[in-house]
Formats: C-alpha cells, structure tokens, sequence
C-alpha cells in the first residue's frame, strides 16, 4: 500500500522539476533572444549647424527672433532589417529628486512658461531606416517673432519600435525597446537671467504609494538652476518640534519649471490638522526661504492612508482568511482520507470473497 501511495508522489515531484526545468530553459532563452536583439540597435550622429555654440553632444544655437531653420541628426541601421523609430519632442521638465527629464513625462509645465520647446521644434513622429543605411532626422525650428533672454530647452527622443513579426513571437516574453535623447538648447543674447524660485504650495499626498509632504516651487526664469540644495523641516503648527524633515543636494532645477519636493513620513499614518513647513533652497549665492502653513483634512488622511501600502503591511496578518485556508486544507485531507480508507476497505472485502482454488 505504501509503494501505491509513493509512487505517485514521485511522478507528481518528477514532473513539477521537469516543468521548473522547462520554464527556467525558456527564460534564458528569452534572455539570450533579448540579447541579440540588443544587435539591432541604430545609432545616431547629431550634425552640428554653423550656429552650434559649443562642441557638445547635443544642440546648443545662437538664434535670432523669428529665424526659421532645419537641424539634423543622422540614424544608423546596422543590421540587416528595415527598423523603424519613434520620434518625441519634449520641453524639459525636473522631477522631485531634482533630476532633468528631457524625455516624455507626466509634469505638467509651469505657468510661467512662455515658449514651449514642442511648439518651436518640430519633426516626423515615425522614420523608417533600411537595414544598413543612414537617413536623416530633420528637426524644424521656427523662433518666436519676439526677442527674448535666457534659453529655450528641450528633449529629442529617438525610440525603435519592436519589429512587428517579433513581436507577434514575443507576446508573452521580453519586447525591447532602445530610446536615444538628445538635448536642445535656443538662446538669442549672451545676456545673463537670474533664476528666481517661487513657493506655489505645500500638500499632502502619495510618494510611491507611501505617505508624504509636497512643497512645490518654481523657476520662474528662463534659465537653470543648478547645484541646487534643499531642506525642508514639517512641524505641527505652533510647535518647535520637528516631525518629518529632507535635505538634499546637487539638484537642478530647469528653466520655467516646476518642482514638486517630497518629504517622506516614514511609514507614519497620516493624521489630520495644520502643520508648517519650513523651507530653505539655496544655490550658489542666492537663497529662498519661506514658512508655509498647510492643511491635511479628515479626507486627505483616510484617502492616503488606506493607499499607503506600508499601513497595509502594518495591519498584519489577516488571521481569519489564514483561518479559512487551513480550514478548507483540512476538509481536502479529511475528505482524501475517507476515499482512501474506502478504497482499501473495498480492496479487503474483494479479496476476501474471492474463492480458493482447488
């Protein structure tokens, strides 16, 4: 009876190895075809104009208002497929670590931006290269009839898309995707702009489903804000002590943007009322400082709390669905047990009636 019970077993674990072997196979396949696919990269050469103001990897032109002119930049196939790649154009954004996006992004612009980048510059949303050839991006710039200071910033991205047959193949694997990003800065005058910053207001909300406090700010200038530091104290209002607190350095901050600062709670449960925060920017010479009230009402902090997944994590184990689970596991033995005692039982009576041979 033992060897009847075994054998199964074995077959049972035989066959989930042979499966986590296949599954383990597949995925390096899957990593090795990703690879090689990696291969099929283009490349790209920007082509500097006779108004490119520095030896940079990117475009840096000396404009004037209302000049109109075509920039390129060269795309490379090496491989022996047609590929074709996706073109965006994106006005430069600064994310809350003060890091500069120039590729795409949910930032909204400042108010305070005059010139967007994407309605000077424009080009083709899709070029298709030849496999083995070099074609041309061309980038149109139509300046602003009206003089300005400072720059006008943006972002070329330049992504293949996945070959269609590929892509039928990999439907449930790795689809790679290669993104370039090439800078374009637009200035007229050598004259200097002074950055300014702004406070806009302190708030709260969610960072990476965690809650915390958001100070927003904004250059209001067109131009950067570079080795930017900032520190940020969150006390209850009227009071000296320090509840939650961020200081960082060698942030950026880009030219008529906005930035949303976050200030963790530590995994804190957010509770309502009026706090203050206390807000130092500093960069070079020039320093900010602002005392901000702000509110967190009842429905902020049941809203926030009941997404921030380290409160869920807190709560603990849910002990009545453990309880549901071991109870159903054992009505499955129990009923596996009666069905295997009445399966021996009918084997014993049947050997039992069977005659004896003369």
């Amino acid at each position: 009876m033992k060897k009847r019970i075994i054998a199964p077993i074995i077959l049972v674990l035989y066959i989930a190895c042979f499966v986590c072997s296949s599954i383990s196979a597949q995925a390096d396949s899957k990593t090795e075809q990703a690879k090689a696919s990696a291969m099929k990269s283009f490349t790209y050469n920007v082509i500097h104009p006779e108004n490119q103001r520095n030896k940079v990897g990117y475009f840096d032109l000396r404009m004037t208002p209302g000049q109109k002119q075509t920039v390129k930049i060269e795309l490379t196939n090496p491989s022996d497929k047609e590929i074709s790649v996706a073109i965006s154009l994106n006005s430069v954004k600064t994310n809350g670590n003060g890091v500069l996006e120039y590729g795409p992004t949910s930032i909204e612009n400042d108010k305070s931006l005059k010139y967007d980048f994407v309605n000077i510059v424009k080009a083709a949303e899709k070029v298709d290269i030849p496999a083995g050839e070099t074609v041309p991006l061309e980038l149109a710039i139509d300046m602003p009839e009206a003089s300005f200071e400072g720059v006008i910033s943006g972002g070329i991205e330049m992504k293949q898309l996945p070959d269609k047959s590929e892509e039928k193949k990999e439907q449930t694997g790795i689809i790679n995707e290669y993104a370039f990003l090439v800078g374009m800065l637009l200035s007229e005058t050598d004259q200097p702009v002074e950055p300014d910053l702004v406070m806009n207001r302190v708030y709260a909300e969610l960072e990476n489903y965690r809650n915390a406090i958001f100070v927003s700010m904004s250059n209001i200038k067109p131009e950067y804000l570079n080795d930017v530091t900032t520190d940020v104290q969150i006390m209850k209002k009227g009071s000296d002590e320090v509840l939650y607190d961020k200081k960082k350095a060698s942030m950026r901050i880009g030219p008529n943007n906005m930035i949303d600062f976050p200030v963790s709670m530590n995994g804190d449960k957010m509770i309502p009322g009026d706090y203050t925060a206390h807000v130092l920017v500093v960069s070079g010479e020039k320093r900010w400082e602002w005392t901000e009230d702000f509110k967190i009402t009842d429905e902020e902090a049941d809203k926030f709390n009941s997404q921030d997944v380290s409160l869920l994590q807190e709560r603990g184990i849910d002990w009545k669905l453990i309880g549901m689970i071991v109870g159903g596991v054992i009505v499955v033995i129990i009923i596996i047990f009666f069905i295997v005692r009445g399966v021996n039982k009918k084997k014993k009576q049947s050997k039992k009636r069977k005659p004896k041979k003369k």
